[in-house]
């Protein structure tokens, strides 16, 4: 304990070192003025004069600057200073003022510390029943504050345990040991958490009052050897005084009165030794007890006198007045303020009810204007409803007419394709049945010569090219029942549908419609289709109309960009089917000249379009952006400039 005392104080006695020499060093005024905070907060315990010194200075430094939290530091130092020497006039003084600082500016923190030392100098004195209100506000704002704030650094950590110290003092001194035992606990929990040294000494001398209280002398010998120990590693002179009065009450509770002279000796002279008139006060009031109770007239009337005199320096007829009158103007500013407040709060309301009764006759009067022009504008209102509705159906029509002209104009393009598509299957329809013209010719004749083998053979070519004949005309048949199907209204009946054959279908009849209109148009078709996609449940002739906008736009910008290109660019239009986990994937690419990106967002708008008058209607895309949507799937589209447009439409499968 020796050697963890003599490494404390050296190590205190650097600190308050190093902040000499940044106070004598320091060029900067903020600089100074924190060196000097910490010095006085450094000294107020072991030099109070040197606090108050350094206290003053910090002040004066601070409230030139206008730094009030600053201000209310230094002016808590002073207090600290004035009442560890006893003054608790002075104190009280510098106490409340500080408290008045830290509202100014809402700093909780310090309000709290405030209340604190104040119900804590009035614990000094023993006043008991106007410290609790103190320390119990400084209590309650504590912990509302960390409701809501987390606290930041052990400081306040160790505010909260030393508001715990103080109210488990008020029980103590009170003899309510429970509340008392309570209180100190918590201090005590907090201390060993957040490794608190500074107050354990406090703590453990408080813990051992508590079990001389309850009569448990080994117990209470052990936590007040403790706090001994502790206060001379704290280098805290005024708690090391306070312990050894604490540990010669203990041996005089138990009859051993060699040693509570003993102790009471030593707590007198520790505290004579720092100054500290309260606690000379105490050791020597308790020695002049114990002397006296030995009959020993002489030492107890030395002790009678000592006692006499620090009260008459600490309770001076002009300092009880003093402290009496700072205590009385407190509770009447308390009071003015609250006056003020109530005063206040009757002007607000006051205010509060003029300003509603003007604005419920403001209400009133514009209700009133309000009912003569209802009726008027409820007439008004009823004809503007009835001209909307007429023209809502107007546009309702019209958009109706306008989405069938959009899906003709759409077949009208697909007409040269369509007689182009149809042509093959009915060459092969014709061809065949001339073939078989002939084939039944040479049957006749066969059957006529006896040849049976021969009559067999030809008949086996006749069934093979019905059945050609047959395949033709079904895909001829499919063909026109398809653009049948693309020229009616949707009838929203979706089926299982071959995705690659209705597209590669809708590519070449796009393809072949625009060669017809143009002859010296060409253009690489190339198709990438997945072989294992499924049949997906569409409206057929609805993503028909989609895929066929889709390559329509692709073959139109693909033919723009060979007009104006040399001869070097080759026009090519991919499709390509594929497969994700959810989708089957249609992909229309092209290599004309893109879409400009400022126009990119606009292209699915009704009645938008890039072509010029006359070439476009601007509905295509945006209905085959209904279309997509209807069947819960995506359209993208995505472009370079000058190099590719690619339209990405994701099926769900």
């Amino acid at each position: 304990m020796f050697l963890l005392t003599v490494a404390v104080g050296k190590a205190q006695d650097k600190s308050i070192d190093k902040l000499r020499l940044t106070l004598k060093t320091a060029k900067v005024d903020t600089v100074r003025l924190q060196a000097l905070i910490e010095l006085s907060k450094a000294y107020f315990i072991s030099n109070p004069d040197s606090c108050i010194i350094f206290a003053q200075q910090a002040y004066e430094l601070a409230e030139r600057f206008n730094r009030l939290l600053d201000e209310g530091r230094a002016l808590n130092n002073l207090a600290n200073a004035y009442a560890t020497m006893g003054d608790y006039a002075k104190g009280m003084q510098f106490y409340l003022k500080a408290r008045r600082t830290y509202v100014n500016i809402s700093f909780v923190p310090g309000i709290v510390m405030e209340d604190n030392n104040i119900g804590a100098t009035y614990v000094q004195k023993a006043d008991y029943k106007n410290a609790l209100p103190y320390l119990q506000r400084s209590d309650k704002q504590w912990t509302t504050y960390t409701l809501n704030h987390k606290l930041k650094n052990s400081s306040e950590r160790q505010q909260m345990a030393v508001v715990n110290i103080n109210i488990g003092e008020c029980y103590l001194y009170t003899h309510k040991m429970d509340s008392a035992l309570r209180y100190l606990a918590a201090s005590y929990a907090d201390a060993k958490k957040y490794n608190i040294t500074t107050i354990s000494d406090n703590i453990e001398r408080d813990l051992g009052e508590v079990e001389i209280e309850y009569g448990h002398k080994e117990l209470a010998l052990k936590h007040l050897k403790s706090a001994v120990a502790l206060s001379k590693a704290a280098d805290d002179p005024e708690m090391l005084s306070i312990s050894y009065l604490s540990t010669a009450k203990l041996f005089h509770k138990f009859k051993q009165q060699d040693s509570a002279e003993y102790y009471s000796g030593k707590a007198l002279e520790t505290a004579k030794a720092g100054n500290y008139q309260q606690d000379v006060l105490n050791a020597g009031t308790m020695l002049y007890n114990y002397y006296d109770e030995d009959h020993n007239l002489p030492q107890a009337y030395k002790y009678y006198k000592l006692t006499t005199a620090a009260k008459d320096s600490i309770f001076s007829q002009d300092k009880v007045k003093q402290l009496l009158s700072l205590d009385f103007e407190e509770k009447q500013r308390q009071q003015d303020i609250a006056a003020a407040q109530m005063q206040y709060r009757d002007q607000v309301r006051m205010y509060g009810l003029l300003a509603g009764l003007a604005i419920l006759l403001l209400m009133v009067f514009i209700f009133w204007r309000n009912s003569r022009h209802r009726k008027f504008a409820n007439l008004l209102l009823l004809k503007q409803k009835q001209e909307i509705e007429i023209t809502l159906e107007q546009l309702q029509f019209t958009q109706s007419q306008l989405i069938q002209s959009e899906k003709m104009a759409s077949l009208g393009e697909l007409t040269a394709g369509i007689a182009h598509e149809i042509q093959n299957p009915l060459n092969f329809v014709n061809n065949f049945s001339e073939v078989n013209i002939e084939l039944i010719n040479e049957m006749e004749a066969e059957m006529a010569n006896g040849d049976q083998a021969e009559v067999a053979a030809i008949l086996e070519d006749i069934k093979q090219n019905l059945e050609k004949i047959s395949h033709h005309g079904k895909r001829a048949d499919g063909i026109v029942k398809g653009m049948l199907q693309h020229s009616r209204a949707s009838s929203n009946t979706k089926e299982p549908t071959d995705i690659n054959k209705l597209t590669d279908e809708y590519l070449r009849l796009a393809y072949h419609g625009l060669r017809a209109k143009d002859k010296t148009f060409n253009s690489e078709l190339i198709v990438n289709f997945s072989e294992n996609l499924p049949l997906v449940n569409i409206v057929p002739q609805d993503i028909g109309r989609v895929v066929l906008n889709l390559f329509t736009n692709a073959f139109y910008a693909v033919h723009q960009k060979q007009k104006a290109a040399d001869k070097a660019y080759q026009p090519a239009v991919t499709l390509s089917t594929g497969l994700d986990k959810a989708h089957v994937i249609i992909k229309v690419k092209d290599n004309g000249n893109g879409i400009r990106a400022n126009i990119r967002d606009k292209i699915m708008q009704p009645f938008f379009t890039t072509k010029p008058t006359g070439e476009g209607t601007g509905l295509g895309l945006s209905m085959s952006y209904e279309i997509i949507k209807a069947h819960e799937g995506t359209i993208e589209v995505e472009s370079v400039e000058g190099e590719y447009t690619e339209f990405i439409v994701k099926l769900p499968i």
